[in-house]
């Protein structure tokens, strides 16, 4: 069963108990995902209105602009959400690495027999 949200046009989405959606950041060139983070009512307008990444940041419990500090901002190059408005995928062009330890991707370690061995 389908509801205007899953196939209408309108911008709905779907937050959980405490206001958030996962959003996933792409590099718009490669594919490669590059981080995982959430997104309140605020933190998804501001991203769309500024076409740069802005997050709600859990551990700081406040609205965070990727690279606010570190210059290593997220140029939204296309915006989309799910099926049922509950994950937003964002392509981006990153302004330098998008983690916070300095490596180009959140996701630089694999699992391989229950260790984590660092990309090369």
């Amino acid at each position: 069963m389908t509801d205007d949200r899953e196939t209408g046009a309108t911008l709905d989405p779907k937050y959980d108990a405490a206001g958030l959606i996962t959003a996933v950041a792409t590099h718009a060139a490669t594919g490669e995902v590059l981080m995982v983070a959430h997104m309140n009512a605020d933190a998804l307008a501001a991203t769309l209105g500024s076409g740069e990444a802005t997050f709600w940041s859990r551990s700081r419990n406040r609205l965070w602009k990727k690279g606010e500090t570190s210059g290593h901002v997220l140029r939204v190059v296309e915006a989309r959400i799910d099926c049922d408005q509950d994950a937003v995928w964002l392509r981006v062009e990153p302004q330098g690495p998008a983690c916070h330890t300095g490596e180009p991707s959140c996701f630089y370690r694999r699992i391989e027999g229950g260790r984590l061995v660092r990309e090369a």
